[in-house]
């Protein structure tokens, strides 16, 4: 995880004779000749101190481009280090509440995940190799991570353009940022919502979109983050879209929304299985589901061993 010419703005330890060692300062470069010397030194662990947790943090965001695509490193490796960087990011948006707009820090940072992550996760077994790393115990944060990881692994599927990929894997991640205008008493609620709390709910699509109005979006991402909620049949919100009305990458998004929030635990209720939740999803919602798209989501879960 430490790369040569890549400077890093933290200190390198290592655990020697029962004590930390310094190795690297910090804003020294580590060389190639450090990464020599420690793997014929059998050194397959270094440290960071916990007070320069998030300059190591930074480091990895800046290079997770180069991390993602070096075929030298494992794919779990990699597979962790992409589940944990987007973790990172996703957590400090959705940490700071009640927020009047996305900040354009978080949102350079996440487009920087959306970007260095698509091709990674568009490579073979790539899906697999993430899995073990989605949580079932609900958290936006992760939820939005899920969603966009199953979204682009079905937005490959349909040859889509690299331009249209990014924008509504962008939407994908972003498509739940309006809860952080909503009070946690209600998303943390345990049992049935009242229909007021229902109504509060149902703002978060038209929260998220008023929050990213300064940011450069498309209207690709602006579509996925407002219409995720709609349903084929109309019965959807905030605006009742129906039938070809809603965009093809919007139908993913719902699918992929839909599937993680069966398959998690969430404070009302239990995660069920994930054959449990395609049954589900395949009798009880095909009339708002797109079933042609559905089709397509079980494939893709399928190659990835995943049900």
């Amino acid at each position: 995880m430490l790369f040569p010419e890549a400077l890093g703005d933290f200190s390198v330890y290592l655990w020697q004779g029962g004590d930390f060692v310094l190795y690297t300062r910090s804003g020294q470069k580590f060389t190639l000749r450090h990464r020599q010397s420690l793997h014929s030194n059998g050194v397959n662990e270094v440290y960071v101190r916990s007070s320069e947790k998030a300059q190591y943090e930074q480091y990895i965001e800046r290079n997770l481009g180069s991390i993602l695509l070096d075929e030298s490193l494992p794919i779990k490796l990699r597979s962790r280090v992409f589940y944990e960087a987007s973790a990172v990011v996703m957590q400090d948006v959705f940490d700071n509440r009640l927020p009047t707009a996305l900040r354009a820090r978080h949102f350079e940072r996440i487009a920087e995940i959306v970007k260095s992550s698509i091709k990674f996760l568009a490579s073979d077994n790539t899906l697999s190799t993430v899995a073990p790393f989605i949580s079932h115990d609900y958290k936006t944060y992760t939820h939005c991570m899920h969603v966009f990881i199953y979204s682009v692994a079905v937005f490959q599927t349909y040859g889509m353009s690299d331009t249209e990929i990014f924008e509504c894997a962008l939407g994908a991640l972003l498509h739940d940022v309006g809860k952080a205008k909503i009070p946690r008493r209600i998303l943390n609620k345990r049992g049935a919502l009242t229909m007021s709390e229902r109504a509060v709910i149902k703002e978060h699509p038209v929260h998220g979109v008023s929050m990213c109005a300064h940011l450069p979006m498309t209207q690709n991402t602006i579509n996925c983050i407002l219409f995720h909620h709609e349903k084929l049949d109309g019965t959807g919100y905030p605006a009742g879209l129906k039938g070809d009305n809603l965009p093809l990458p919007v139908r993913i998004i719902s699918m992929a929304d839909v599937y993680d929030a069966l398959t998690t635990e969430r404070p009302y209720a239990e995660a069920i299985p994930p054959y449990e939740a395609l049954t589900l999803m395949r009798h009880d919602m095909r009339q708002a589901l797109d079933m042609v798209v559905f089709k397509r989501f079980v494939a893709v879960l399928s190659g990835a061993d995943m049900i």
